[in-house]
């Protein structure tokens, strides 16, 4: 029996541990004292351990080895992205198999990835570390405004800043004093963003699905307006495009097994797609439920499956569907919004959270789906949409 430890600053990845559940894994549940309450899948779960904070690495270290005292741990996984780093690190001090400390900064520290990927040869918007003063000067003179100033190991949008003048990016520099080092400017590009999420193993993409946003997440945050995304036509050049790029990214940056979210924008002035970021976790606000509605995938579930065989187990992805499938997603200014109105028989998943409305449709036609979203988009203004400032980090 193999022992799986999950690591989660929030609550999720409960498919994950269900399905390590149902092939016979012993689950030991890693979470912060505050979510001892929440709604975790118990009966999937053998051990549940809390600690105030697990971005102390020391604490997990010791709290961790003090459990393997009795009881051997196989896998290190974290269902977080805020995790993937503490994971990392003790896998190293454990020994166990998976992402050590090196390749994990390639999937959590925004400078790092994009160091590595131009390296590589892939296009990425330009950028300068925030670190020497007259290299970051030479960058405001040679790429014009506006730029973007971007925490490195945040996630999604979280402590993104635009920025409109050279006055406004020194004085944001001072603001930050000693930490703003762990940030990275970068050229604002104009475009469509698209993400793909893939499933690999031994280093080879088994499953990739690419969908574009309706207006990029960074848009959505600053100036607020509907997440929406949806699958994009899987024969055509676009999507070929982004299937490729994506397997030369997570080739680039040494990814051997699990699932990734990797964003790509199309810029709008030249038509060239350059490659964002990438995260070593399944995509957040809800983009599984998007997959599993277009494919009949899982990717919580699959995860589990590519974690216990560990490489050294054969894999075998499912057969799968090749459906279309689209999401919405609106802050709500009812505490619960009633979504009943809305019928379509394409709709097959609703959005149960406070304050927030949310739908999942799909269809055989990608154009239908697309008619769907575009007639939603404007009830959902109407009946639901409200607007709060951006937060420095995702509500737990």
């Amino acid at each position: 029996m193999l022992t799986i430890l999950c690591l989660a600053s929030y609550v999720k990845g409960h498919e994950f541990m269900r399905e390590c559940k149902r092939q016979g894994c012993h689950v030991i549940l890693l979470t912060i004292e505050k979510h001892v309450q929440a709604d975790w899948p118990h009966d999937s779960i053998d051990e549940l351990l809390t600690l105030p904070d697990l971005a102390d690495r020391q604490s997990v270290i010791q709290a961790v080895s003090r459990r393997t005292r009795t009881r051997h741990i196989d896998r290190v996984v974290a269902l977080e992205d805020y995790d993937v780093e503490t994971a990392a690190t003790l896998r190293e001090h454990l020994r166990c198999p998976g992402m050590g400390d090196t390749t994990a900064r390639y999937f959590r520290d925004k400078l790092a990835m994009r160091v590595e990927a131009r390296d590589n040869g892939i296009l990425v918007p330009e950028f300068v570390p925030v670190l020497n003063h007259e290299r970051i000067h030479n960058f405001t003179q040679r790429v014009p405004p506006p730029w973007v100033l971007k925490p490195r190991s945040e996630a999604a949008a979280s402590g993104i800043r635009r920025i409109y003048h050279a006055g406004e990016l020194w004085a944001a520099l001072d603001s930050l004093g000693d930490l703003q080092s762990f940030f990275v400017l970068e050229q604002y590009i104009r475009g469509d963003v698209y993400h793909v999420d893939s499933i690999c193993y031994r280093r080879e993409v088994l499953f990739a699905e690419a969908h574009r946003y309706a207006t990029p997440p960074l848009n959505v945050a600053h100036d607020g307006g509907l997440f929406v995304s949806s699958t994009i036509q899987r024969e055509t050049q676009e999507a070929r495009t982004l299937r490729r790029l994506n397997r030369e990214v997570l080739g680039a940056l040494g990814f051997v097994r699990g699932v990734s979210h990797t964003e790509f924008i199309k810029g709008s002035d030249d038509g060239q797609f350059y490659f964002l970021e990438t995260a070593a976790r399944v995509g957040g606000a809800y983009i599984v439920e998007l997959i599993q509605a277009a494919t009949g995938l899982n990717m919580w579930a699959e995860w589990a499956k590519v974690e216990i065989a560990g490489g050294e187990q054969p894999y075998a992805l499912p057969t799968h569907r090749q459906d279309y499938a689209g999401i919405i997603i609106s802050l709500a200014r009812q505490e619960h919004p009633d979504t009943s109105a809305y019928d379509d028989p394409e709709i097959v998943w609703r959005l149960d959270e406070k304050h927030h409305a949310g739908l999942v449709v799909m269809s055989h036609q990608p154009d239908r789906v697309q008619a769907l979203l575009d007639r939603y988009g404007t009830r959902f203004y109407n009946d639901f949409f409200a607007v709060q400032p951006p937060l420095d980090k995702p509500a737990s």
